[in-house]
């Protein structure tokens, strides 16, 4: 595995645009490479069309060119080129006996 490559359990970002405010705590966002509607829990009173936000999840699978990002509000598969690394996963370390 290169280092900087993407696995289970690492926390990504993804930059989201805001379409528009749904309800007074849900906001539409746009999402890049993933052609679903999607909408997010959002109680920022000043957040308007066309804001760019950042989405923040553990990635939950990996594929050859897709990763699945779960989380409260995601559980959406993207292109690889479509999330930024934040925090890497590291395995706890398994003590001796």
């Amino acid at each position: 595995m290169a280092k900087g490559s993407i696995k289970v359990g690492d926390e990504v970002a993804i930059t989201a645009t805001v379409r528009k405010r749904v309800t007074e705590d849900r906001v539409s966002v746009l999402i890049p490479s993933y052609s679903q509607p999607h909408s997010i829990v959002d109680t920022t009173p000043n957040i308007s069309s066309g804001q760019q936000i950042e989405l923040r999840g553990p990635v939950t699978r990996v594929d050859d060119d897709t990763v699945t990002v779960g989380g409260k509000d995601l559980g959406i598969t993207v292109k690889r080129s479509a999330v930024r690394l934040v925090t890497s996963h590291v395995a706890p370390k398994q003590a001796k006996a």
